[in-house]
């Protein structure tokens, strides 16, 4: 007879916990989006008639005033349900009858909310460091090629490849883009502006993901700060600036056929990673990896939301600047047949996505 090995609650703990975090922090990501739209709604006296946590079947649900309040059962997403929202409403306080600019900023509220809060994630991240990472180079590694080459101690980092550095986030991924070893710089060096070009850094091809891959040696040691208010401040939002723009890099790598869907993570995936991150940071008692994760994953989500896609916030928002510019909104119905078509379609992504992901965590 075959003996199955105990396995005890400890144990058991240890595997769900860093899952629980993950899901935890999925549902603070849409608890924050959805409250941007409910607080702005609230201001602008337009009827809510629902806020709710979750899809599916209501767990727990309690009534204030004119709203509902309810937990549904899969922690998936959540809604704010305004009068007028998708049709037309007699109620002077619905939706649909605000004036444009108000209905633009309670649309806009959520994914602004998700930029705005990964701004404080990233400002919590640097106050954990001993050292806030700028541009400058301070000093290069033993026999370092880059040196050779026109890079020296003292430089400020401005522009890599013809592309603006922002932080010290900028640096690793703009490097780590290049395709030859051979790096365009822009450098700030006593207070003027010097063009470097094709400089040379030593490289070694690795495989990542089946893949065989140009690994830029990063020869290099950048200046540091301690963390303080003056520091922390200015740095977080130009690492916020520099996570935005690797989420549009990322976008346009996909359109443009560079990474393919199997790359993506959905919900699945996304809360794998983080529940990964979240033991390593236990272990190893540093929290940056997961902190910057939660940044990266929080401002994808603003970023995303806000893209003028149909079924999307920025969908809705593209509609209303139609609006705006001419003087009348698009026909209800018309704009419904674009949001229906687009969320079936985001859907069938979302599908797509969920299925590899399982297949790359049976895989693992």
């Amino acid at each position: 007879m075959k003996i199955l090995p105990l396995i005890s609650a400890a144990q058991v703990w240890g595997k769900v916990w860093p899952i629980l975090i993950a899901v935890l922090f999925f549902g603070l990501i849409v608890f924050f989006h959805e409250l941007g739209h409910f607080t702005f709604a609230k201001l602008f006296k337009v009827k809510v008639n629902e806020f709710a946590m979750g899809m599916g079947p209501t767990l727990f649900k309690f009534t204030k005033g004119e709203t509902k309040y309810a937990i549904r059962l899969f922690p998936i997403g959540g809604f704010v349900s305004m009068e007028g929202e998708d049709d037309s409403s007699d109620n002077d306080r619905a939706f649909c009858n605000k004036p444009a600019w108000q209905r633009l900023i309670i649309t806009a509220a959520g994914g602004t909310v998700n930029l705005i809060l990964g701004v404080i994630i990233v400002a919590i991240m640097l106050c954990q460091s001993d050292l806030i990472g700028l541009t400058e180079i301070h000093s290069f590694e033993e026999n370092a090629v880059s040196s050779q080459y026109g890079l020296q101690a003292g430089d400020v980092i401005k522009e890599i490849n013809g592309k603006k550095v922002f932080s010290e986030y900028d640096l690793g991924f703009l490097m780590a883009r290049d395709k030859d070893g051979l790096i365009d710089f822009v450098v700030e060096r006593n207070g003027e502006k010097v063009n470097l070009n094709a400089v040379k850094f030593e490289t070694a091809k690795k495989e990542i993901n089946g893949k065989e891959t140009l690994i830029i040696v990063y020869d290099f040691i950048i200046r540091g700060v301690e963390p303080s208010f003056r520091t922390v401040v200015p740095a977080a939002f130009a690492e916020s600036v520099s996570i935005g723009r690797v989420v549009w890099v990322s976008l346009m790598d996909l359109v443009t056929g560079q990474y393919g869907l199997s790359e993506l993570s959905g919900p699945i995936g996304t809360v794998s990673y983080i529940a990964d991150a979240a033991q390593a940071a236990t272990q190893q008692t540093d929290y940056t990896y997961l902190l910057m994760m939660m940044a990266l994953i929080t401002i994808n989500i603003g970023m995303f939301n806000l893209l003028p896609l149909p079924a999307l916030d920025g969908g809705r928002i593209f509609f209303i600047f139609i609006e705006l510019i001419f003087r009348k909104p698009v026909p209800k119905k018309y704009e419904g047949w674009v949001h229906a078509t687009g969320l079936v379609l985001l859907l069938l992504l979302m599908v797509v996505i969920s299925f590899s992901d399982i297949m790359n965590l049976i895989r693992k």
